[in-house]
């Protein structure tokens, strides 16, 4: 009896080792919930942390907040940027030039104009920067007037007062229409004034303002005045510039290409959201600046809503024929130091086919 029961215990005993034994095994057998190879809670933490890493892009501006800038605030306001994976910084323009800012690397991006940027092509130093897109497809700024002074081409601005910031491509732009339109320039008067209130100046001696209508000409309809307009762009190729356009640091162009693809696509979808709902558009602009006249910036807005595109089908597209027409034109009238060989200062490869 006192065997059986030996030889039972002993049993029991080899049962229950043999149970603890397997059952350990198995347990060394089994994926670690927590083992690189099964993804551990930290290394999912990391894999979110990386999806959700978001890259910092500055762009600064070149005048105060308007509707050219409207795609920038409606990317912002509906997380087109944020979708892209970027936190954009919208910078208010600096005291000196943007252009130098963003060719110095204080922003990645920024705002200016073919025209301004000559020069710097045309130097034996040329600032660092490149067009990557055209905010709006056509040159749309010209000479504005009060309908009753009968300037209704560029001939008849002889003989009347016109407000000139001394800029030579300016003043070689207005002797161009006027003389081609055989009108006279030396007898147009030219008063140095920067004007900054269209509406108020041209009911003064001033009688004729250069303008970018989508602002300024905008603002003379809500005023109720009745004007005459040149539009500069059907008076000459040559004078159907990018005005403005979007510039980018050359050494963050070619290091970072696929952050500027990313950038200028969620640009593309705020402007083309703006062309679509120019009035939702608006109220995202003034929303962010709540300062501007909401009558100007919806009525600006619908205009623009034409405006942005034009005819063509691909956002920003910067026609090479007519940006190289500009520069040689400048060129041919010693307005700037060196010839500017076809094709610089600008690129499409980076706009959103």
């Amino acid at each position: 009896m006192k065997k059986r029961l030996l030889a039972l215990c002993l049993l029991m005993i080899f049962t229950i080792s043999t149970l603890t034994a397997c059952a350990d095994k198995d347990k060394d057998q089994t994926p670690d919930s927590n083992s690189p190879e099964n993804g551990s809670p930290s290394d999912s933490s990391d894999t979110d942390n990386n999806q959700t890493k978001t890259e910092k892009v500055r762009i600064v501006l070149d005048w105060t907040p308007n509707t050219n800038h409207t795609g920038l605030y409606v990317a912002q306001s509906n997380g087109y940027f944020a979708e892209a994976g970027l936190e954009v910084e919208i910078m208010q323009p600096p005291e000196g030039s943007t252009t130098a800012l963003v060719g110095a690397g204080g922003a990645e991006f920024g705002i200016s104009f073919q025209d301004t940027i000559a020069p710097t092509f045309a130097s034996d130093s040329p600032m660092p920067i490149t067009a990557v897109a055209a905010i709006i497809q056509h040159n749309t700024s010209g000479i504005i007037s009060l309908k009753d002074k009968g300037i209704d081409s560029p001939a008849k601005l002889s003989g009347h007062s016109y407000a000139t910031w001394d800029s030579p491509i300016e003043l070689a732009i207005i002797k161009k229409i006027v003389e081609d339109n055989g009108g006279k320039y030396d007898e147009v008067n030219l008063i140095p004034n920067t004007v900054t209130d269209v509406v108020s100046a041209l009911q003064t001696d001033i009688e004729s303002v250069w303008v970018f209508y989508a602002w300024d000409g905008i603002a003379t309809q809500v005023a109720g005045l009745e004007t005459n307009y040149l539009n500069f762009a059907d008076y000459g190729m040559e004078l159907d510039y990018y005005s403005p356009v979007i510039i980018a640091n050359n050494d963050y162009l070619s290091q970072n290409p696929e952050t500027v693809k990313k950038f200028l696509d969620a640009v593309r979808k705020g402007y083309e959201y703006a062309i679509d709902r120019p009035e939702d558009a608006a109220n995202i602009l003034l929303e962010a600046v709540p300062e501007l006249d909401q009558t100007l910036v919806t009525e600006s807005q619908k205009w623009l809503a034409g405006q942005y595109k034009a005819e063509v089908e691909q956002w920003g597209y910067i026609d090479p024929a007519r940006w190289d027409a500009f520069y040689a034109w400048l060129y041919e009238n010693a307005l700037i130091e060196k010839e500017i060989p076809s094709g610089t200062g600008f690129t499409n490869d980076f706009l959103s086919k």
